[in-house]
């Protein structure tokens, strides 16, 4: 789960999101790379930190040449736990849950050691910017803020290493896995030929949970497959499929009970569709098996489509307007961001005009136009704008959202529906869905790849 939105969850400002992915998974912890060469000792076996009085915070995994402490582990811990609870989701066993997060803490640990070394480096001033945003988001105080995390039992020095983090790993994705995904103009032709042959069914949504159970080098498929036969029997007896999810799957999600959120016939993996098409009815559970995993799956609901199929129909289109700035040596990140919120502000105050702003602040080419770029539809921006410009009410100003062309300010003037389907855009929303697809096996290859390469070795064996 994306840490902002975990923090978010337990300030209880924010839904949880539900992971697109459904192979993004750490591979499991209780065993160390065999390719990787053992680092020397690190200076110290205990570290200069207190759990409670005279008890040293000692070491429980080496990850190459750095460590994860029990003191980082006990405060993981309870911030999933406080997740899980406020998702009421059933805790698993306490064991089973700091094996879980000490796994997680690893994949992160070998992803911090990968972004240092390729030359990411965070500053504070991005930082302090990220936690304004997210108080804002949560209608509060920075201040206001720490005292809710306070209250939580979360300290704010945790919180701004948590952040600080998450914006490192999503820059060095961004890098290593996102510029990297190629779509193909014969594979968009094989998608749309396929959607062309979809009945009306086939625009239903459906809500998915897995548990994936990936599968390592040397493993026993035929045992792991009964471990995914087990679990699936144990869903359909009626034990919660959430609680199932936190204890046993490795996926990122896991601590989230696994829910994927809702997805129509087109965003749901093939090995998926294979699995429950059959019988997609609610409460129906699967399991399959892919090159890298084996995954059970539930159908928690279903519903009909919101959005028109790929092959023609009525498609909402939104007339809006932004203001583009990017960063660069003169203009940091943490000072960009700034000066957007600080023109939304005098925007929502009534205080200035969207266009006028973005005739002298935009570095797009529609900043002659006051920002407009006309009217606009489902693949015509990339997601991170489209998502954000969805969610937004004719008249709203968006956040500042960060997409990689730089950072926006989004504001929807007016919708309306188009009857008439686009082939050039089905071939655009096509090349989309393809590429959400593609960037789940990538980004799950990437982590795997990233944890095989360190050395790590769990101290001791009993983690409760």
């Amino acid at each position: 789960m994306n840490k902002l939105l975990t923090f978010a969850v337990l300030l209880g400002g924010l839904s949880s999101a539900h992971a697109a992915s459904i192979m993004d998974a750490p591979a499991p912890a209780q065993q160390a790379a065999p390719a990787a060469q053992a680092p020397a000792e690190p200076e110290s076996i205990y570290v200069i930190s207190r759990l409670e009085e005279g008890e040293l915070d000692r070491i429980v995994a080496v990850v190459n040449q750095d460590v994860i402490t029990e003191r980082e582990l006990q405060n993981r811990t309870h911030v999933v736990a406080i997740n899980l609870r406020r998702q009421n989701i059933q805790l698993p066993p306490m064991e089973t849950l700091r094996a879980q997060v000490l796994d997680r803490l690893i994949t992160e640990r070998a992803i911090m050691q990968r972004a240092k070394e390729t030359g990411i480096r965070i500053d504070d001033q991005m930082v302090n910017a990220s936690i304004e945003q997210i108080a804002r988001q949560n209608n509060l105080t920075v201040d206001e803020l720490n005292q809710r995390l306070a209250a939580d039992g979360v300290s704010f020095a945790a919180f701004r290493e948590e952040i600080r983090d998450e914006i490192t790993t999503q820059r060095l994705r961004e890098r290593e896995v996102d510029e990297k995904i190629v779509i193909l103009d014969s594979e968009i032709d094989t998608y749309l030929a396929e959607q062309a042959g979809f009945t009306n069914a086939d625009t239903t949504e459906y809500r998915l949970a897995h548990i994936l159970l990936p599968l390592e080098p040397g493993a026993d498929e035929t045992q792991l497959l009964e471990t995914g036969m087990q679990l699936a029997q144990r869903a359909r007896n009626g034990e919660d499929f959430s609680a199932l999810a936190a204890s046993h799957s490795r996926s990122p999600d896991a601590l989230e009970g696994g829910d994927l959120g809702w997805r129509d016939r087109s965003r749901i993996p093939s090995e998926f569709w294979e699995a429950i098409s059959k019988d997609p009815k609610t409460g129906n559970v699967f399991v399959t098996q892919t090159k890298t995993a084996v995954h059970v799956i539930k159908v928690l609901d279903q519903r009909d489509g919101v959005e028109a199929k790929l092959s023609g129909g009525p498609v909402v289109q939104t007339h809006v307007r932004h203001i583009l700035m990017f960063v660069s040596d003169i203009t940091p990140e943490a000072d960009v961001l700034r000066r957007l919120n600080e023109i939304k502000a005098r925007i929502d105050a009534g205080e200035a005009d969207f266009a006028t702003m973005a005739r002298l602040n935009s570095v797009d080419n529609s900043a002659t136009r006051g920002g407009d770029l006309g009217w606009i539809q489902a693949g015509d921006t990339v997601p991170e704008f489209e998502a954000a410009m969805n969610a937004l009410q004719p008249g709203q100003v968006s956040e500042p959202i960060k997409s990689q062309y730089g950072y926006h300010l989004i504001q929807v003037i007016e919708r309306r529906t188009d009857k008439e389907g686009n082939p050039q855009r089905m071939r655009i929303a096509a090349r989309q869905a393809l590429r959400e697809k593609k960037l789940a096996e990538a980004v799950y290859n990437w982590q795997r790849e990233l944890r095989d390469q360190a050395y790590v070795e769990i101290r001791g064996e009993n983690l409760d």
